[in-house]
């Protein structure tokens, strides 16, 4: 049986009004801004990395942007930790999220798969299929290589152990995914086994329909506070986040071309006002925490737009063959790139992709002198 329950008889949704017409004011501006802009698709893909590491902060782990962008590339300059780990499960997620359908994540198979329940294989990619990123590693690595077989051992050794972790920790998230796993084969010293997750997931459903009727941001606003104080998941608060930002993109008007980053706001609002026992404080701070999700976005893409501005203004007096301007076709897209992925995408021998890269004055983000990788956060 469930601990606790959501009444929604109390709900004074008066007070609410002005924060979410604001919220969904903010966010539908966003949102036609990404629509309209050439630097829309590079922004909606850092958003993501940015999103998961404010997820993860919000859950009090630590993982820096640079490491989740590395690690997602397969570009690890340490052994991967768990924190790293959850926060990959929380960008893929996502990134299934944003590539499916609106409704589809609040689906009855699109909350099955999601909750691990249709998952094929031992990783997972964001359509679903199965993905190998040991295999990734060592291409990106052959690539790339610059000569001494001394060195390429001594690598050789450290991919190996980064791939064992990989595989230790995919080998983790198989079992805790598996549907018989959720009642008799969990750890009772991890899982408590008499949390009912399909009771609460039910009764959070229950919430849904009861707020059916409302705007879709107050909606999510009280679908992300029930599924806290219900605690759906044992081990996965953050998914009630994604399901949130699931809503405002359903409903098409306030977030119809991006998934609302709200881990980035809710990581503005202090602790003691998201976690306060008064529902009506929490309410409010949600609320608060969309509109600064909106404001982020919005700087974040202006900042965008002026780092493409001044990296086009070395494109002056190139000549039209120079591959420099589908170089930055190529930074723009993606917040990380690394002289394989030039090579393969401009048609460019290794040499070339180096000197282009220096030409064009990225930051190197690995510090490495080898099997380096290049990015604009």
């Amino acid at each position: 049986m469930i601990s606790m329950s959501y009444d929604l008889a109390k709900l004074t949704i008066q007070t609410l009004l002005k924060p979410a017409s604001a919220a969904g004011t903010a966010l539908a501006r966003l949102d036609e801004r990404i629509a309209r802009s050439e630097v829309g698709n590079g922004f909606l893909e850092r958003q993501n990395f940015a999103d998961a590491c404010a997820s993860l902060w919000i859950d009090g782990e630590l993982v820096h942007l640079e490491d989740l962008v590395l690690h997602d590339a397969s570009h690890d300059i340490r052994t991967p930790t768990h924190e790293l780990t959850i926060a990959r499960d929380v960008l893929r997620t996502r990134r299934r999220i944003a590539a499916q359908p609106p409704s589809w994540a609040l689906s009855p198979d699109g909350l099955r798969s999601l909750r691990g329940q249709a998952w094929p294989g031992p990783s997972v990619g964001e359509d679903g299929g199965v993905q190998r990123e040991s295999v990734s590693v060592h291409a990106d690595a052959a690539g790339e290589g610059e000569g001494e077989d001394d060195d390429a051992s001594v690598l050789d050794a450290e991919l190996a152990a980064i791939d064992a972790v990989l595989a230790r920790s995919e080998a983790a998230l198989k079992k805790a995914a598996e549907p018989t796993s959720r009642s008799r084969d969990r750890d009772p010293l991890v899982y408590d086994l008499d949390w009912d997750e399909d009771a609460r997931l039910e009764q959070w459903h229950s919430v849904l329909r009861q707020t059916d009727f409302l705007l879709s941001v107050l909606q999510a606003i009280f679908a992300l506070d029930a599924w806290n104080t219900l605690e759906v998941l044992q081990h996965a608060p953050w998914f009630g986040r994604h399901l949130a930002a699931s809503i405002l993109r359903q409903a098409g008007v306030t977030t119809g071309a991006h998934l609302a980053a709200i881990n980035l706001g809710l990581k503005t609002i202090p602790v003691d006002r998201r976690r306060h026992r008064s529902r009506d404080v929490r309410l409010m701070a949600i609320a608060d925490g969309l509109v600064a999700a909106a404001e982020i976005g919005l700087k974040e893409h202006d900042r965008l737009a002026l780092a493409r501005k001044m990296m086009e203004r070395k494109l002056s007096g190139r000549r039209t063959s120079s591959k420099l301007p589908e170089l930055v076709d190529l930074v723009m897209a993606t917040p990380l790139v690394h002289a394989g992925t030039v090579t393969k995408t401009l048609g460019v021998t290794l040499q070339a992709a180096r000197r282009i890269v220096l030409e064009l004055g990225l930051r190197e983000m690995t510090g490495r002198g080898r099997f380096r990788a290049w990015g604009l956060l």
